[in-house]
């Protein structure tokens, strides 16, 4: 059985301890290959592979880090079909989606940040004829990337391309769910010419390398996304290490629907929103207000579109809803299900497990599933789910819209959609949340600042914002 081992010192071996773990394909529910469950000992090798590695690197020429990047960028490309399937068997999701999407990020996230390193600008502040002021933003060192499982090599490359970068030496940890496409980069690694020790890759759970890569005292910045419990934990054992941290956490977004909207690319694009990658998306619209006047039509059009979405093999390339990652997160999608029907809500489409035939008759296959009648304070409503699960609810007024959406601890994402241009702005300013989209909804711009307010985390990644979060600034101040 394949075993997918660690990346340090630009390397693959083995976990020092020799202690692995089981990899289950969600879609067949079989062990499909082991993983390495690293602890302290492979940490401490890592950390010293970047410590030699760090000074060379941040002080290497920002035009030899992008040639680089983008080499590795290519790469991606290169195998992309590879990698799309990769991703497809190791995450139960579409292998369509995974290539369109997945794959597609993964090399251009590593390609903008490399020319965003040789675009990258520091200030300076003159003092009359008394003095000038300059700022220099060096690499902070060692970092640390932990990234989940939902999107395992977009969202790994999305924080370790940044730090590479700016000049640090990276210490990262994927998803013990998911870690597949990350070992398949770590070999893209050695063949773009990735010096040794800049990257290192620690497979592993929470608890075995997770906890120790936060607490160590040579990692000077943590950058996470994943559950607000995880990320509360983070913050509280790094508070008194004065680490840097980004943290990007869940979320349970509202959708709001006015009666003006575009009906039929709202409903679709509104469908797209609750259900991409199952719902397992930190920016999935799972709570979905719609004006009343136009409730019963858009709840018709919007269940019937969502009833027609064709579930099967993530292999199979007219799948278009694959399987959720693992055994334990379908049971607890579907005992949400369970619970909002004790708390009074109506399913409208779905609410079972799907048993699918053939190679997939084990697979952990949930119905695309709406639900209504539910009161906006339920757990169902307040409680991040991260899954096929959305709920319906009507409201009266633009200021109820804005009551029910920010009425939750969350504070991520959003989607509004109207044709009225006032009422547009008026909102977005309104609701409490990182990102506002306007009759759109993921449509990205890797220059643009991403994260959450409220319990859904702190700092910002992307654009400038993580160039900065990545490097420290030293003010310079030359009396002439």
């Amino acid at each position: 059985m394949q075993k997918i081992h660690n990346y340090i010192n630009g390397e693959i071996v083995a976990p020092a301890a020799g202690n692995y773990l089981d990899n289950v394909e969600p879609a067949t529910g079989q062990i499909y290959s082991l993983i390495a469950n690293s602890d302290e000992q492979d940490l401490e090798q890592a950390v010293a592979a970047a410590e030699a590695a760090k000074n060379h690197w941040g002080n290497s020429s920002l035009e030899k880090r992008a040639e680089i990047l983008c080499r590795l960028a290519d790469l991606i490309d290169a195998n992309a079909d590879e990698l799309a399937k990769a991703e497809a068997v190791d995450n139960g999701k579409a292998i369509t989606f995974a290539k369109a999407v997945d794959i597609y990020r993964s090399s251009a996230n590593i390609r903008f940040f490399a020319h965003a390193a040789t675009q990258f600008s520091s200030e300076s502040h003159a003092m009359g004829d008394v003095a000038i002021n300059y700022t220099l933003r060096d690499p902070i060192g060692i970092v640390g990337c932990i990234s989940p499982w939902n999107f395992p090599l977009y969202l790994f490359t999305w924080k370790i391309a940044p730090a590479l970068a700016s000049g640090n030496a990276v210490i990262a940890k994927p998803s013990e769910i998911t870690p597949m496409t990350a070992y398949l980069f770590s070999k893209l690694c050695i063949e773009a010419g990735l010096p040794k020790g800049v990257l290192n890759i620690l497979h592993g759970t929470g608890a075995a390398i997770g906890g120790p890569i936060t607490s160590h005292p040579k990692i000077k910045a943590i950058s996470f996304t994943g559950g607000s419990a995880t990320g509360a934990h983070i913050a509280k054992v790094t508070a008194g290490m004065f680490k840097k941290l980004s943290l990007e956490l869940g979320g349970k977004n509202p959708t709001l629907v006015f009666a003006d909207c575009d009906f039929e690319e709202t409903v679709n694009e509104v469908v797209r929103a609750a259900f991409s990658n199952q719902g397992q998306i930190c920016l999935c619209g799972s709570r979905i207000y719609i004006e009343r006047s136009i409730y019963d039509k858009f709840k018709a059009a919007f269940v019937e579109k969502v009833s027609q979405l064709k579930i099967g093999d993530p292999l199979d390339e007219t799948t278009q809803h694959g399987a959720t990652v693992s055994q334990s997160h379908m049971d607890k999608i579907l005992s949400y299900i369970e619970l909002a029907q004790q708390e009074g809500g109506t399913i409208l489409t779905g609410g079972k497990r799907h048993l699918m035939d053939g190679r997939c008759k084990k697979g952990f296959f949930i119905e695309p599933t709406v639900i209504e009648g539910l009161d906006n304070q339920c757990r169902t409503n307040q409680e991040e789910i991260f899954g096929p699960i959305c709920t319906l609810m009507p409201f009266d007024t633009e200021q109820e819209a804005l009551e029910l959406a920010n009425g939750t601890q969350y504070g991520l994402a959003s989607s509004v959609w109207t044709n009225d241009l006032k009422r547009a702005h008026r909102v977005a300013k309104q609701i409490e949340a990182g990102i506002v989209w306007i009759n759109c909804w993921l449509l990205r711009d890797l220059r643009t600042p991403f994260g959450g307010v409220k319990s859904s985390g702190v700092g910002r990644e992307g654009g400038l914002e993580a160039m900065r979060f990545f490097t420290e600034p030293k003010n310079v101040c030359v009396k002439y």
